[in-house]
């Protein structure tokens, strides 16, 4: 099949729900998040333009559908990508929900299929279903989910779930519904991605292996008449030159002790996400083997689960390299970094003037030049805009 470039992107900031530090694995540089928190970082993400914001899921987090509801009133252009659990919501009342922040967020919602990839998380909520059965249950929810959203009357028997006369009365204000993001490693979610939804997810895996999995994702939608975008999800760590850009990946992983990543690869291991062992295998719980590929750093996944990389240097250099993965496909970019609020504007003022977004870079559009640019000198005069 003929490789599809994107010519534009969108990006997107990460509200960190289950926490935020200057130091992963300790307390030292810890930040408490509360709604005043994730007030200032959404409120940041929205003047700086970027596209949305990918709320997590999971009993580390903060319900992200309340989130949601608490902060979309507070920005105006700001998307919020929410998680679905299938298996833990029944797909007509995430249908219903859906609808309604929709409509009450005037078209700014994003949703994101996440079946679950640890057991023992799953057991605590009430779900015992295996990785395999995990995707049945998704690949029913999707048709049932799917269809509600188009205005369809559902009937439906299936191996998992039985909905007779299912119908929103409530419309969403986006046409048939907002767009659905997915992400899954294994051939079964390859399956749901290619049959169901719009944009695939992958983490930040080297170039060639993302470009192994477009390929593969591509292939198999385009098998069933179908186009699937994609999209990446990624840390950053961007500073005015690459060496200050190395030193600040350096200090956000020296507090971190053995013990404490060994306890973390721990948990890992016990999960049946194909992803999250992709993951694993870049760096194999070893501080000597963290650069997995030109200016791609895999310290975070010592201790995070899920997205594990982020893309260091100064803005030309991760500018490229967010370009080269465009040129693999992916049109849609999704950024963190510690803390959640500095680099959101560090990124936000560093590389995103110098990317191809689709959406605005600044929410308030050309007033966005009309206000003070630096401290004044002297109380005196404004200082002069270098080229």
């Amino acid at each position: 099949m003929p490789e599809k470039i994107p010519e534009k992107i969108n990006v997107l900031w990460f509200l960190p729900t289950h926490g935020d530090t200057r130091y992963l694995g300790t307390q030292k540089g810890a930040r408490p998040v509360d709604l005043p928190y994730l007030q200032q970082v959404a409120r940041a993400a929205d003047t700086l333009g970027y596209y949305g914001v990918l709320i997590p899921t999971g009993r580390s987090c903060e319900d992200s559908w309340v989130v949601a509801s608490a902060l979309a009133p507070m920005t105006e252009r700001l998307r919020y990508l929410i998680a679905l659990r299938p298996g833990l919501l029944s797909p007509t009342l995430a249908a219903r929900m859906t609808a309604t922040l929709d409509r009450f967020s005037n078209g700014r919602l994003l949703i994101n299929i996440v079946t679950g990839g640890d057991p023992t998380e799953n057991a605590g909520d009430g779900l015992f279903a295996d990785h395999a059965t995990r995707y049945e249950i998704t690949d029913e929810f999707l048709d049932i989910y799917r269809a509600l959203l188009r205005g369809e009357h559902v009937g439906f028997e299936g191996k998992h779930f039985h909905i007779r006369d299912g119908h929103l009365l409530f419309p969403t204000l986006q046409k048939d519904g907002p767009p659905i993001y997915f992400g899954g490693s294994s051939e079964t979610a390859s399956y749901v991605a290619a049959k169901s939804v719009d944009k695939y997810l992958t983490w930040g895996e080297p170039p060639a292996q993302v470009a192994e999995k477009i390929a593969h994702i591509r292939r198999l939608a385009h098998e069933r008449g179908r186009e699937v975008s994609f999209g990446i999800r990624l840390h950053v760590i961007v500073r005015e030159t690459s060496a200050q850009a190395w030193a600040a990946a350096d200090s956000l992983i020296s507090h971190l002790d053995d013990a404490t990543i060994a306890k973390a690869q721990k948990v890992f291991a016990r999960m049946d996400s194909v992803g999250q062992s992709r993951m694993n295998a870049l760096h194999g719980g070893q501080r000597d083997r963290l650069e997995i590929s030109p200016n791609l750093w895999a310290g975070v996944g010592l201790v995070r689960g899920g997205a594990g990389t982020a893309l260091v240097g100064d803005a030309d250099t991760v500018a490229e390299r967010i370009d080269e993965y465009r040129r693999l496909g992916i049109d849609t970019f999704i950024f963190s970094g510690y803390p959640h609020l500095e680099e959101a504007y560090r990124f936000g003022e560093l590389v995103l003037p110098r990317l191809p977004t689709a959406h605005p870079r600044h929410a308030g559009g050309a007033q966005g030049t009309m206000g003070p640019f630096g401290e004044t000198i002297a109380n005196d005069h404004r200082p002069t805009r270098a080229a």
